[in-house]
C-alpha cells in the first residue's frame, strides 16, 4: 500500500486570489513505512512574499529568486504522487487547494477529492477539543520537532509522516514487514494428501474411558431424553 505524506508553503492562504505554492515536500510510505524516497523543491511564485508569510516560513524573495516555477517541477511532481495514491496532509483541503490552483495555470487535471487523507480531521475525530496543531500533536506522542524553528515542508512532513502513524494505532512492523506475493505471482497450492496405506484399516485403539466415566456418561445422557438430538438419527 503506497501512500505520499505532503506539505505545502505558500505565499498566503488565498489560491484563488493569486497565492502560490513556495516550497513543496512528500515522502513515499509503503505500508506505512517510509522508503526513502522522496520530493522536494523551492518554487519561484512569480509574485512578491507579503511580510506574514515570510514570517512564517522565512522563505523570502531573494532566496526564492531564481528557482524553478511550478510549472518546471510539474511532470516530476505528478509522477512522484502517481494517479491514484493517497496522498496525506495536514488540514488537506488548503494543500489540495493550492496544487489544484497550480495545475489549473497549467492545464493538468486536478486531484481527486477521494484521494484524500486529512491527519487533521482524524486528530480533531480523536481528540475532540484538544489542540490539533502538528506541534500539539507532536507533544501528544512524543514526537521529538526541536528543530522546527520556522515551518518547512519537508521537515513539516517528515514530523506529519510520525503523526498519521499514530494517529492509525502506532506502527506494527511485525504485521507488514513479510513480503507479501505480487498478484500475478500468487498460486493455490493443494495441501500435501498423506497416502493412504492399502489394505485392512488397521485396528482402532482401546477405549481409554474408565467404567465408572462411561457409566456417569450414561447416566447423563439418559436425563436428556429425547432432547438428546442424536437420538433422532441413532438408535437407543
Amino acid at each position: 500500500m503506497r501512500e505520499i505524506v505532503f506539505d505545502t508553503e505558500t505565499t498566503g492562504v488565498e489560491p484563488d486570489k493569486g497565492d502560490r505554492i513556495v516550497e513543496i515536500g512528500a515522502i513515499e510510505l509503503v505500508n506505512h513505512l517510509p522508503t526513502g524516497r522522496h520530493f522536494h523543491e523551492y518554487i519561484d511564485p512569480e509574485r512578491p512574499m507579503p511580510a506574514e508569510a515570510f514570517a512564517v516560513h522565512g522563505l523570502g524573495d531573494d532566496f526564492l529568486r531564481g528557482k524553478p516555477k511550478f510549472a518546471q517541477i510539474a511532470a516530476r511532481w505528478i509522477e512522484f504522487i502517481g494517479s491514484d495514491t493517497k496522498l496525506i496532509a495536514h488540514n488537506a483541503r488548503f494543500d489540495f487547494g493550492f496544487i489544484n490552483a497550480e495545475f489549473r495555470r497549467i492545464g493538468q487535471p486536478l486531484l481527486d477529492d477521494r484521494r484524500m487523507i486529512d491527519t487533521l480531521a482524524m486528530a480533531r475525530s480523536k481528540f475532540p477539543g484538544a489542540g490539533n496543531s502538528l506541534d500539539a500533536l507532536c507533544r501528544r506522542f512524543g514526537i521529538d520537532n526541536s528543530n522546527r524553528d520556522l515551518h518547512g515542508a519537508l521537515i513539516d512532513t517528515h514530523l506529519l509522516a510520525e503523526v498519521y502513524l499514530e494517529l492509525i494505532g502506532g506502527r506494527q512492523p511485525d504485521l507488514i514487514l513479510a513480503p507479501q506475493p505480487q498478484k500475478s505471482e500468487q498460486r493455490t497450492i493443494a495441501a500435501p494428501v498423506a497416502a493412504v496405506p492399502a489394505g485392512p484399516r488397521p485396528a482402532p485403539l482401546a477405549p481409554r474411558l474408565t467404567e465408572s466415566e462411561s457409566a456417569a456418561h450414561a447416566e447423563f445422557v439418559a436425563k436428556l431424553g429425547e432432547s438428546a438430538i442424536w437420538r433422532r438419527w441413532m438408535p437407543g
